[in-house]
């Protein structure tokens, strides 16, 4: 239903925009692209006191969220992230593969995430300590040889930034459904 991304800084499109002729041969190519602290599902914003276990509205829903991310997120302080190479998923935990992305660096997330999964529980497979940081840039197909090995070994320098929000997204309108200050 929604998820907590990081904001990305401006650098990681820029770079994003420099390797994507580097791309050819992936089905799905991101042109907008996000950095996922945790996601969420229907039960982490339904009504406990609801016996008939209705889903709630998109504002319900959101309203219940942004209630529920106030306690883990109450001692949370900015943090430092960095993008420090490209990476594959060659089987990824779902989807098409490979799975091409920026590598994340960021103890401070890292930390969040195990948080958050505390309170709301992790999804198997891709959350908890099965968590990756990361930003994708392309995923499936058949890339031309070489391909993947030519977009992992692009160097650059690391972007780095500091964060200072978290962005509530609504992956169904495909935006920002609210802004979370830390």
């Amino acid at each position: 239903m929604f998820s907590l991304n990081v904001p990305l800084s401006p650098g990681v499109d820029r770079l994003a925009t420099d390797l994507h002729p580097k791309l050819k041969g992936f089905d799905t190519v991101r042109e907008r692209r996000t950095l996922v602290c945790k996601r969420f599902g229907v039960d982490d914003v339904r009504d406990p006191d609801d016996d008939a276990g209705a889903t709630p509205t998109k504002d319900d829903a959101l309203d219940r969220l942004r209630g529920r991310l106030g306690r883990p997120l109450a001692e949370i302080d900015p943090f430092e992230v960095a993008v420090t190479g490209v990476d594959v998923f060659d089987v990824p935990a779902s989807g098409s593969r490979p799975v091409v992305y920026l590598t994340v660096e960021s103890e401070g997330l890292v930390r969040l995430h195990r948080r958050l999964c505390a309170a709301f529980g992790a999804v198997e497979g891709i959350e908890g300590d099965d968590y990756v940081p990361h930003v994708t840039l392309a995923r499936g197909g058949n890339p031309e040889p070489g391909a993947v090995a030519g977009v992992v070994d692009a160097a650059f320098e690391p972007i780095r930034w500091r964060v200072h929000a978290l962005d509530v997204w609504d992956p169904e309108f495909r935006e920002v459904a609210a802004t979370i200050e830390l």
